[in-house]
């Protein structure tokens, strides 16, 4: 069996970026990988995510509750699972994941009070690693970036068209909590934390990278 490896975090922290040095990185060891990004956009199965983060439901990502809209994402990386890559995971390959059931911790978990939130990761993990059959994490890498400095570089991903930022994107409130949210889950679960930022501005691309390196290179 394979390992499963999480690049996780916030909009605007670096994910994508970092998952692609994390891919060249365990490819220069001479290690089967594949890579896969979620949710799937390109897939059917990601209709209900879209139409969620597309504001169908609401405008506000509380319109629709914590345990609703995880079952849309699950359903999507449980299609992606058993269509995808279900065979070079069994097969022995590291697979290197944008994203995962652990965003759900991160993004539904602010929808309920605290009070909530260990038995919400309880039955995430159960739901989805248990009763779904997916596989569980290998190593979860949480990048953490304070909202201040992610918005300002999704700002000018987005060439200052604030228009393009879907649903949580827009939505300082909810990433403020979405960042606490990550943090708790990371402790509690734990997740493997990269701090992405120092004093008030991003850490360099190559220095984080050598820090995420270091913890995969454990793995794999």
């Amino acid at each position: 069996m394979g390992k499963l490896i999480v690049i996780e975090g916030l909009d605007g922290s670096g994910k994508s970026t970092q998952t692609e040095n994390v891919l060249k990185f365990i490819e220069s060891k001479g290690v089967g990988v594949l890579q896969i990004k979620l949710p799937d956009y390109e897939s059917d199965s990601s209709a209900l995510v879209r139409m969620y983060l597309g504001g169908e439901f609401g405008a506000h990502p509380k319109d629709v509750n914590a345990y609703a809209a995880s079952s849309f994402y699950a359903v999507d990386r449980y299609a992606n699972y058993n269509t995808k890559w279900k065979e070079d995971y069994l097969g022995g390959k590291v697979i290197l994941a944008d994203r995962y059931a652990t965003s759900n911790a991160a993004h539904q978990m602010t929808k309920l009070d605290k009070s909530e939130w260990d038995e919400y990761l309880a039955w995430l993990e159960d739901f989805e690693y248990v009763k779904i059959g997916i596989p569980k994490p290998s190593l979860v890498v949480f990048l953490d970036m304070p909202v201040e400095i992610s918005q300002k570089l999704m700002t000018s991903r987005y060439k200052g068209d604030e228009g393009k930022k879907d649903v949580h994107e827009a939505d300082v409130a909810y990433l403020l909590a979405c960042r606490e949210a990550g943090m708790y889950a990371a402790q509690k679960l734990g997740w493997s934390i990269v701090k992405c930022y120092e004093g008030d501005e991003p850490r360099s691309i190559e220095d984080i990278a050598r820090d995420i390196e270091a913890l995969v290179a454990s793995v794999i």
